[in-house]
């Protein structure tokens, strides 16, 4: 079984991985990403997976093509684009509430900070739209209909 896979299934970020082990966050990323491994980098995950080391040699023998099922490729797709959402949610708030904070303190009377927080909005309105699917056409149902349309078969 593939690192990134017993990380996952243990809820563990890289870095957490990183500092059970011993080893460095760029480490785990090669390792992760198919690239060989020493003996003490394999030692030292198999004994923090509670695992034979025999079993993390083998698989480090072994090319590595993509380790992931397409259903599993495809949740990790959509999760790391909720995650993009929300670190611009996130980025939309601090920046807005920045803006608005100098706003109500240089300027009380004209609230400027109302254009850019409206613009953004739209933006990050599009955003979710594509991510979370409330609007059809922004689906990936949609685009497979739209593709098997357009090949005039079904993929």
């Amino acid at each position: 079984m593939q690192v990134q896979k017993l990380r996952l299934k243990r809820g563990w970020s890289q870095q957490q991985l990183a500092e059970l082990s011993g080893l460095s966050t760029r480490t785990i990323q090669r390792v992760e990403n198919g690239q060989p491994a020493s003996t003490e980098t394999l030692k030292s995950l198999a004994s923090v997976f509670e695992i034979d080391f025999s079993d993390m040699t083998s698989e480090a023998d072994m090319p590595v093509s993509n380790p992931f099922t397409v259903e599993e490729q495809l949740a990790f797709s959509h999760v790391r684009r909720v995650k993009r959402f929300y670190i611009h949610l996130l980025q939309y708030a601090v920046v807005i509430g920045a803006l608005a904070l100098i706003n109500l303190v240089t300027h009380p009377a004209r609230l400027w900070f109302v254009w850019p927080a409206l613009a953004w909005g739209i933006g990050l309105l599009s955003h979710a739209a594509s991510v979370f699917e409330f609007i059809p056409f922004f689906g990936a149902d949609w685009e497979k209909r739209e593709v098997e349309k357009r090949l005039g078969r079904s993929l």
